[in-house]
């Protein structure tokens, strides 16, 4: 009933609150739809980014990062420690001559003589010209690979007298067979190197190898050279136990895990995995490659059974259990929350994107710093002082800064997320500080698992579980020759033709790369 007086009845206050009501529940769909698609719009761009943009995480020039905050500058450009001296003297360097690279001395030389005929070696005078002098040009040439057949010819002697009978010897004496790292092969050290090193260093799958060996004239079937592999990893299994030995005796281990595609795995897995473990002492770096099905912290965990020390990962939450392990302290890695804020650049507009150049500016000091650290040669000592003095009012500063924009951001865009990564890691990213001899990131860990990828865009899969196993163990001694600067394929020859004769743990771990030098490989070649 409506009411004769100045005040609204009580229908109408009714009425015009559930329009209110209406009205605000609409106006909250309505930003919630906005925020949703803000949040799918980001998703859309950074997708087409992977898809079609650039790969690098290159972070601008400095000349760049001035122009971008020219007319965003605020208080939190001191919070991010933007007043903080940055500038290192380094020592100068002298600059690479441009143009043709001589060719290597070493190489082999062929002369050509190229000389004029006798008719233009007459003068027009009709004097005969002297030869004063010469010029050389060098051309690089090849010869194609050829294949060669070792026969070996063990000769029999005999006692013509006795013939062995008073004595009961044997009749016939004969020289014995060359210790072989497959014995009856036909596979010599330097054919098992060739084949290893084209599998392991250039991806070339087996199948295309026994393509080049029919144009060379030999018919070797990749059956063959899969049986090879699995022979040569069985005998270089001491080395792999010496590998563990010497990974766990270092003060840091870097850890990281890609995926790889079983055939025949027993439990019918449509993914399996293949893990890195980096280490061992300074200078003398020892990879292992570990083959599992699973990707869980338990195969981390049974490999660092013992170990004290430095463990750095990325921020997968099957590396948590480091955190609750006395005498383990875990470090994270910088370049994935760096990766994390170059997503929100790519998949945000040139104006909306601020906050995360930022972030992005700060990382970069933080580099810099090691960058300039790596030019002075700086000892482990000396690194843990300057990152003391310098890194750490960067990394305060920049906790600070972080912890404010949490509160502004929304959680589920790129940026927020970003945010709440590099939070949520904080105690293990400022890890990295304690030390001299450890690094901001896991690059080093990734880095050796990169030919793995490599090799897998490839020959895509392996057969089995042993076929895993063996590809483990040899990437594992191909990566640690090449971390200590060794070449693979002289390496592995090295290695093979000695490992038959090698018998006590001496002899195998002076056969591991980090004992050998690059000239040791140059005199046995």
């Amino acid at each position: 009933m409506i009411s004769s007086g100045c005040e609204p009845s009580k229908d109408i206050l009714e009425l015009q609150q559930i329009n209110a009501s209406l009205v605000d529940g609409f106006a909250k769909k309505e930003r919630f739809y906005e925020s949703e698609i803000k949040i799918l719009k980001e998703q859309i761009r950074l997708l087409q980014d992977k898809l079609f943009g650039r790969k690098s995480e290159k972070i601008k020039s400095d000349s760049d990062e001035r122009q971008l905050l020219l007319f965003d500058e605020t208080a939190e450009d001191t919070i991010l420690g933007s007043d903080i001296e940055d500038t290192v003297e380094v020592p100068s360097y002298k600059r690479k001559k441009r143009g043709r690279r001589p060719l290597p001395a070493d190489l082999p030389r062929i002369e050509v003589i190229h000389d004029l005929s006798d008719k233009e070696k007459i003068c027009f005078c009709g004097c005969r010209k002297s030869c004063i002098g010469e010029e050389v040009s060098e051309q690089l040439d090849i010869i194609p690979a050829r294949m060669q057949v070792i026969r070996n010819i063990r000769l029999k002697y005999v006692c013509k007298n006795c013939e062995g009978v008073e004595n009961d010897e044997p009749a016939v004496s004969i020289a014995p067979v060359p210790a072989q790292l497959i014995p009856k092969s036909i596979a010599t050290p330097g054919l098992l190197a060739h084949v290893l090193t084209a599998k392991f260093v250039d991806a070339l799958p087996f199948y295309r190898q026994e393509k080049q060996f029919m144009r060379l004239g030999v018919d070797l079937s990749r059956a063959t050279m899969c049986n090879w592999v699995m022979k040569v990893a069985e005998k270089c299994k001491p080395l792999l136990n010496i590998l563990h030995d010497e990974i766990l005796a270092g003060p840091l281990i870097n850890i990281d895990e890609t995926t790889l595609k079983v055939l025949n795995e027993p439990e019918r897995r449509s993914k399996s995995y293949m893990w890195i473990f980096r280490g061992g002492a300074r200078g003398r770096p020892s990879l292992i490659y570990k083959y599992n099905a699973s990707r869980a912290g338990d195969v981390a965990a049974s490999y660092l059974r013992g170990y004290k020390g430095y463990v750095q990962t990325d921020g997968y939450s099957g590396y948590d259990f480091l955190d609750r392990w006395d005498g383990i302290h875990h470090i994270a890695c910088w370049a994935h929350v760096r990766r994390k804020f170059v997503d929100v650049t790519k998949a945000s507009s040139k104006k909306k994107r601020g906050h995360a150049d930022k972030a992005l500016t700060v990382i970069k000091k933080l580099y810099r710093i090691e960058k300039n650290a790596r030019a002075l040669e700086l000892t482990p000592e000396e690194l843990y002082a300057e990152r003391q003095e310098k890194a750490l009012p960067i990394l305060e500063s920049f906790r600070v800064w972080l912890n404010q924009k949490s509160i502004q951001t929304p959680p589920k865009g790129l940026l927020g997320k970003a945010i709440s990564y590099a939070i949520n890691q904080w105690d293990r990213l400022v890890r990295y500080t304690e030390q001299g001899f450890t690094k901001p990131d896991n690059n080093d860990a990734e880095n050796a698992i990169r030919p793995f990828v490599v090799g897998r865009k490839n020959w895509l899969f392996s057969g089995n579980p042993e076929g895993a196993k063996a590809s483990a163990a040899l990437f594992s001694l191909i990566e640690t020759a090449k971390a200590n600067e060794l070449e693979p394929y002289h390496y592995l020859r090295y290695l093979f033709e000695r490992l038959p004769v090698a018998e006590t743990t001496e002899d195998y771990k002076f056969l591991l790369p980090q004992y050998l030098s690059p000239e040791q490989l140059k005199l046995n070649s």
